[in-house]
């Protein structure tokens, strides 16, 4: 068996079998797909929306694709699924017990699809992620050679268990325990483990590790196998964190059949409509890096560079449906944003430009930039040496609730990017110093103050940095005088 990449290379791995595992990487969603085939057919395990992708790995290989499946209804993305069955001629094969109004091959614990006399699939019912989540085994001719959980036993973790509700979440996490042990029980210890979520997936309940693993691996190492039930579900739980706003939308669209993708350009929005819309305070995203944001942007606009996680954070922080015009230096750099919003169901804008922000403002006076600093100019800062930058009435930690739980700058104030936009009055009077864990958040953030009308410094650094830069912090167990 070979295991290749279709986007850059994770590793390639050679074992019996004669099989092609061909991984197609979704990195800013934190999400894999996966086309397998036998040097004639291939079936393809849950792909996102942009099914282009799947079809050049399997017009790269010659194969047909014969089966398309999805290990769950998935809620941090729209799947493909469906659209790549009809585009293809392939089986579209889901969980039999969930009810969706299109055709599809019902699956259920124990269904085997012999693909070709060297390639066959088995499903085994894991719910947890899910109540109906299955996971496909790999079967070649000499018996099981890998399996893809989805949402089930990922690398060092699992899929979190509150996406159904928080009514749901401990049942859950008791079927996601009983769904590892399965898994362990039943295929051998040299077994690859192809999981869908966790490479920075907010559908894992913690973080991830490693790019690859056996579960003779995850037997030393993953808690739903080295814990007992009743202290893995405790230790679930209480690890769980917020989850992206528009999650809430994408098992509806799963459920109902997404549409099929439209990627042709928006509208061109010229100067003087770019104003208007953000005078009216309108969604005009600056799509370059955070490094080119500060140098200049247009008043108003809120940077979301391509270079991060984008996708995952408009996504969340907007009012769903919310007209959304999308600024980049090029027409590739728009493209490249609307398929990655398209992967989330946001697939219709009201316009978009490309070029400078000079080139893009209808008056210099909508010209800005921002002041940015290190954690050692805030040290210095607190210490009354703010050396040119406005002193720092308020540090602002933009970072999630268990990040600043771990640790936090002491006084801090602390609002999660994705509720900053609805709480923008509760932050104190005052030069706002704004930070996050590498600067991606806090720039956006700090877009969202000076569009308010604050006073802000970008704390543009790596929170790791803070402590010894000489910034006063506060661990666990330790009182800190503001929240």
């Amino acid at each position: 068996m070979r295991v290749v990449t279709a986007t850059n290379a994770v590793k390639d791995e050679r074992q019996a079998g004669g099989l092609v595992v061909e991984v197609i990487e979704t990195t800013s969603l934190g999400d894999r797909s996966y086309l397998v085939s036998d040097g004639e057919v291939a079936v393809v395990i849950d792909p996102q929306r942009d099914v282009d992708r799947v079809i050049a790995v399997a017009g790269r290989l010659g194969v047909r694709i014969a089966l398309v499946l999805d290990t769950h209804v998935h809620n941090d993305y729209v799947s493909g699924g469906l659209e790549l069955a009809r585009l293809t001629g392939a089986e579209y094969g889901l969980a039999a017990a969930d009810e969706v109004p299109f055709e599809r091959r019902p699956l259920a614990d124990g269904d085997v699809v012999q693909l070709s006399p060297r390639m066959r699939v088995r499903a085994l019912a894991t719910p947890g992620h899910t109540f109906h989540h299955l996971s496909y085994a790999l079967e070649g001719a000499e018996g099981p050679v890998g399996v893809f959980t989805g949402g089930s036993l990922l690398f060092g973790t699992t899929g979190r268990t509150d996406l159904l509700g928080q009514q749901h979440s401990e049942e859950l996490a008791r079927h996601q325990h009983a769904s590892a042990q399965k898994l362990a029980s039943m295929l051998p210890d040299g077994a690859q483990i192809w999981p869908t979520h966790g490479f920075g997936s907010f559908c894992s309940a913690t973080q991830a590790t490693g790019d690859s693993a056996t579960l003779g691996e995850q037997k030393w190492i993953n808690p739903a196998l080295t814990l007992a039930e009743g202290d893995f579900v405790e230790q679930t739980l209480a690890g769980l964190d917020a989850y992206p706003a528009y999650y809430a939308h994408m098992g509806v669209q799963n459920t109902t059949g997404p549409e099929p993708l439209d990627l042709r350009e928006p509208v061109r929005a010229e100067p003087e409509e770019l104003r208007s819309r953000l005078d009216h305070g309108e969604w005009v995203v600056d799509l370059r890096s955070r490094k080119a944001y500060v140098v200049s942007h247009l008043a108003g606009t809120v940077s979301l560079g391509l270079d991060g996680p984008m996708v995952t954070w408009l996504g969340w922080m907007i009012d769903w449906g919310a007209p959304i015009t999308l600024l980049g230096e090029s027409r590739e750099e728009v493209g490249a944003a609307q398929r990655e919003l398209a992967r989330i169901g946001i697939d219709k804008f009201a316009g978009a430009a490309a070029g400078t922000p000079e080139e893009l403002a209808a008056d210099r006076s909508q010209l800005r930039s921002t002041p940015t600093a290190t954690f050692s100019d805030l040290a210095a800062a607190l210490a009354g040496d703010s050396d040119g930058f406005p002193a720092p009435e308020v540090v602002l930690d933009v970072r999630t609730n268990k990040e600043f739980a771990a640790s936090h700058i002491t006084g801090a104030v602390h609002i999660p990017l994705y509720e900053l936009k609805d709480r923008l009055g509760e932050a104190p009077a005052g030069a706002v110093w704004v930070h996050c864990g590498s600067g991606y958040r806090a720039t956006a953030a700090t877009s969202l103050l000076e569009a308010a009308g604050r006073t802000v410094v970008l704390v543009d650094d790596t929170f790791d940095a803070a402590a010894a830069a000489g910034v006063p912090m506060t661990e666990p167990g330790e009182s800190s005088s503001s929240s």
